[in-house]
């Protein structure tokens, strides 16, 4: 079940880089209320609004690289997970 578990989770991850890697910019469909400020920290780093209130996210491009690397990596750990005994 772990292995499966983690194999899954590999291939969510890497999918996800792969997403990231043929996107430039991903425009969320609600607005935003004017009255409540962006916050400038680390979560609000790559977000920005557009002209209608709406929240653009713009990712990297090591993000793509990144989360694709982590993916493998994950999947090839449970492959190496030892089968269960018994």
């Amino acid at each position: 079940m772990l292995r499966t578990f983690c194999f899954a989770v590999g291939i969510f991850i890497a999918m996800w880089g792969a997403t990231f890697l043929m996107v430039d910019q991903m425009t969320f469909a609600w607005k935003v209320d004017p009255t409540i400020e962006r916050d400038p920290s680390f979560r609000g780093f790559y977000v920005t609004l557009n002209e209608s209130r709406q929240r653009v996210f713009n990712p990297p491009q090591w993000l793509a690289f990144c989360l694709m690397s982590v993916g493998t990596v994950t999947m090839l750990y449970s492959v190496a997970l030892p089968k269960k005994q018994g």
